[in-house]
């Protein structure tokens, strides 16, 4: 594999430069409300018995195909 990366400075010219290293102004969303409370997933029995039943088939499909 060869690779050529000795020619790898170019000239431009300067407008593009400056276009290139001009600072963008940040603007900050006024209209967001922050005091919302959001609702907390609950965990349930059930859902640590779903993923039990989940990796226990994965676990037996993994065992029945290298048997």
């Amino acid at each position: 594999m060869n690779s050529n990366v000795t020619d790898s400075i170019i000239d431009m010219e300067n407008e593009e430069w400056s276009n290139l290293i001009n600072q963008v102004k940040e603007t900050v969303a006024t209209d967001v409300d922050t005091d919302k409370t959001t609702e907390k997933n609950t965990f349930a029995a059930a859902s640590l018995w779903s993923i039990q039943k989940t990796k226990r088939a994965a676990q037996s499909r993994r065992s029945s195909m290298w048997n």
